[in-house]
């Protein structure tokens, strides 16, 4: 992927995650497949349910990458929220921003953890807050990233590890 569509899609998911902290809300998973170097589709994940439910919509996305043709796909995701809805243990630093870049070749990791600015609080407790944005990690292009990571998946139509 070229490194100004790169920039351009790292500026884009930062600027969303900003605005939806400030609304008191972290944003759903986000995948974007790109066919032939043109991005083809901003797709978040449905609204999941803590456990097996949270699990299965996030296995999901990978069908609309796979309709597209995908030849790249991004997926953005923040650590604490994904890991709380699917039942793990948190990995890395927590609150993050993760982004994976996956092609055929393989797939790189980049992280943008945060820690967050209380702006205000609701009567009813719900926060207000804005990313302090930290220095990010060295990327990771770990092959086996995603075989650590990834689920147990029980459903039969999900893939197996």
């Amino acid at each position: 992927m070229e490194s100004r569509m790169w920039n351009g899609l790292v500026g884009v998911v930062k600027e969303t995650y900003t605005a939806s902290l400030g609304e008191g809300a972290v944003p759903r998973p986000l995948m974007m497949p790109v066919v032939r170097g043109e991005l083809v589709g901003l797709i978040w994940g449905r609204p999941l349910h803590v456990g097996q439910d949270a699990l299965a919509g996030i296995a999901e996305l990978s069908n609309i990458a796979a309709a597209a043709g995908a030849d790249e796909v991004v997926l953005a995701w923040e650590t604490h929220d994904v890991a709380t809805a699917c039942e793990l243990p948190i990995g890395g630093p927590a609150p993050c921003l993760n982004m994976v870049l996956a092609t055929p070749n393989g797939h790189v990791l980049h992280q943008f953890p945060y820690h967050e600015k209380l702006l205000s609080r609701s009567p009813e407790g719900w926060a207000s807050a804005a990313p302090d944005w930290r220095p990010a990690p060295r990327r990771s292009p770990d092959a086996n990233w995603c075989h650590r990571s990834r689920p147990r998946w029980t459903s039969p139509s999900l893939p197996s590890s």
